[in-house]
Parts: structure tokens; C-alpha cells; sequence
């Protein structure tokens, strides 16, 4: 059963208010003679008696001034009453005219309600398209077959990434492209799952992948509305890409960009648009190097380059390293074949003395 709100006749509340409004006019009008007779009863007690035509005077100025001030004391009544009258229309108003329900029984708010409800939500809806990403899986299931779907997946951003912006009095804002960029794309499309995940907007980032990338080796591409916005920065939420967290590496300039994984990404240094710049050739080396190698979990590899300010040239400087102690390790193990040859023919040639 619904309950029933009880409802107070509109015309008992306006007789209540004019009879308040009504007995408030007899009290002041009351006052107003009693204090008219003090008044006549002190200046009559205080002064000397005048003249006949002063008198006269003087009391035609006092009766004058008694009826302005009545007149002004009405007024104000007047001008109460109608405050008091307007605020109770008003209470009447919201008392019985809010708080309604429709036909399934549930409360509608006042229409001032609505709206500011409305204005909130919009305003929340705004703020969580800004900070959250667009969806929570960014990119489709993984290809199955026929299809060929690659076990590693490559995140890359691509400003001071793979292009360098630049402006110049003459020609205004270009995008300088990276050396090793075709090379990087031929060696890895078939290890990696290509993905442009950049902090610029679709409209400007678009036209830039269409450029460098003629051949199509990029198979996905995502801007700043897919990014989660923390801290003043477009984090890479890696998680969100529907994409096994242990084949997914993100190359960066900046570590904030991966900080929700940070043992996921790689920060390179930003490039300054050095025309001879062979960074890319060695990165497309290292990411090879993990793949043919099938690491299970590319964590644990990048995990040692964390702390490297630049993990490429960690790399190459460890690779220098392996090189060396593998070639000292083929030098040992020759030289041990030569002692095994030289021992060998030397006890063959005692065994052939004594047998003569």
C-alpha cells in the first residue's frame, strides 16, 4: 500500500495568515495611541502654557506629524504582511506541491533538483572520460587460426619515440622521422604485435602512423583518450589491453608512462632529432634477442634494465661482455683440446716404444 500524504486546505492557511496579519495592524495601532498620549501628557507637564494662536499651531504640527507616522506605520505593516504572505505561498508551494511520485510509486524530485543532479552527473561523466581509459580492453581478442597471431606484443609511443617534432620560422611545426624506423618495423612485425599507444590526440597522431608506416606493420593504434590520467600524466595502463601481461613490452621516453607496470616498458632517452642517431637498429637488436630467445616472461628481463638510465646502451655493453667471456671460453676449451691432443700422442708414443 502506498501512503497517502495528508494535505492542509490552501484557504485555512491564508485565514490564519491574514487573521495574524490583521491582529498585528489592532496591536500596533494601540501602541501607537498610547504612545501619542504620552507624549501629549509629558510636553503638556514639561512646558509653560503658550499663547491661544501658538497653542493652536503647535497642535495642529503635532496631529500632522501622529498621522504620517501612522500612515508610515501602515505601510510597513503592509509591506510585512506581504512578505509574510509571499513566504507562505511559497512554503505552501514546496510543502505540497514537492515530494510527488509516479505511477510505480517512486519519488520525482523537485525540477531545481533535477537539474543540479543532471549538472553533477555530467560533470562526473566528463571527468571519468578524462582520467579513465575509453574502454577496459583496448584491443580485440587475440587472432586465432587461420590467422597468425604474433607472441609478443610491442607498445610504442611515438613523439621523441619515433618522430621528433621541430619548428622553424619558415616551415612552422614538422615531425622529423626517426633513422631506423623501417628497419625496427621489417624485423620485429613477425615476433611482435606492432601497437602505437601515444599520448597525442587522434587527429594529430593518425596522419603521422599513415607516413611512416606505408607497408602497414602496425596493426593497432591508440591516442590519448585510451591513456588513465594520474598525477598530470597519460599513464599506459597495460592491463587494459587485453593482452597477456608477461608478452607485453612498452618503449617510452618517460617512466611515468608505464608506472602502473613498471617491469613492462622500457625508457629510452627522448631523441633530439639527431640525424645520426642508430638507437632504433640496437632496440629492434635487443627485442629480437628476447624473442628468439622465448622468454616466457619479459619481465624478468627487463626488470635488470629498470634502473639503466639508458637500457640500450646497458645492452650493447653487456652484449660486448657475453662476447668476450664466450670467446675466452672457446679459447680455454681449445686450449684444453690441444693439452688432451698433445698428452694423447705422447702416451701413444710410449705405448708404441714398449711394445717394441
Amino acid at each position: 500500500m502506498q501512503k497517502q500524504n495528508r494535505k492542509v486546505p490552501a484557504t485555512t492557511v491564508s485565514k490564519s495568515i491574514f487573521n495574524i496579519v490583521q491582529q498585528m495592524l489592532k496591536d500596533l495601532n494601540l501602541l501607537k495611541k498610547k504612545r501619542g498620549l504620552a507624549l501629549a501628557l509629558f510636553v503638556e507637564g514639561s512646558q509653560p502654557p503658550l499663547e491661544g494662536g501658538q497653542s493652536e499651531k503647535d497642535g495642529e504640527q503635532e496631529d500632522q506629524k501622529q498621522k504620517e507616522n501612522t500612515a508610515y506605520a501602515k505601510k510597513m505593516v503592509l509591506r510585512l504582511a506581504g512578505l509574510m504572505g509571499l513566504g507562505g505561498a511559497v512554503s505552501i508551494v514546496y510543502i505540497f506541491g514537492t515530494n510527488s511520485v509516479d505511477e510505480q510509486g517512486n519519488k520525482v524530485n523537485p525540477p531545481v533538483i533535477q537539474q543540479l543532479k543532471r549538472t553533477y552527473k555530467y560533470f562526473k561523466d566528463y571527468r571519468q572520460m578524462i582520467i579513465e581509459p575509453t574502454s577496459p580492453k583496448l584491443l580485440p581478442d587475440p587472432l586465432k587460426e587461420p590467422y597468425y597471431q604474433p607472441p609478443y606484443t610491442l607498445v610504442l609511443e611515438l613523439t621523441d619515440i619515433l618522430l621528433h617534432p621541430e619548428w622553424s620560422l619558415s616551415t612552422g611545426w614538422r615531425f622529423k622521422k626517426r633513422p631506423g624506423i623501417d628497419y625496427l618495423f621489417q624485423q620485429l612485425a613477425p615476433l611482435y604485435e606492432i601497437v602505437i599507444f601515444t599520448a597525442e590526440t587522434g587527429m594529430t597522431a593518425y596522419p603521422l602512423i599513415d607516413s611512416i608506416d606505408p607497408q602497414g606493420f602496425i596493426m593497432y593504434r591508440l591516442f590519448r583518450d585510451a591513456t588513465r590520467y594520474m598525477e598530470g600524466h597519460h599513464v599506459k595502463d597495460v592491463s587494459c589491453l587485453n593482452r597477456d601481461t608477461s608478452k607485453v613490452i612498452v618503449v617510452d621516453c618517460k617512466r611515468e608512462a608505464f608506472q602502473l607496470q613498471p617491469f613492462n616498458g622500457m625508457a629510452l632517452k627522448k631523441w633530439d632529432g639527431n640525424s645520426d642517431d642508430r638507437t632504433l637498429y640496437d632496440l629492434a637488436n635487443f627485442l629480437k634477442t628476447i624473442a628468439l630467445s622465448g622468454v616466457e616472461d619479459v619481465r624478468t628481463v627487463l626488470e635488470n634494465y629498470a634502473l639503466e638510465d639508458d637500457p640500450i646502451e646497458a645492452f650493447k655493453r653487456r652484449q660486448v661482455q657475453l662476447a668476450q667471456e664466450e670467446e675466452q671460453r672457446l679459447a680455454e676449451l681449445s686450449l684444453q683440446k690441444k693439452q688432451g691432443l698433445s698428452l694423447g700422442s705422447i702416451a701413444s708414443r710410449f705405448w708404441h716404444s714398449k711394445q717394441q
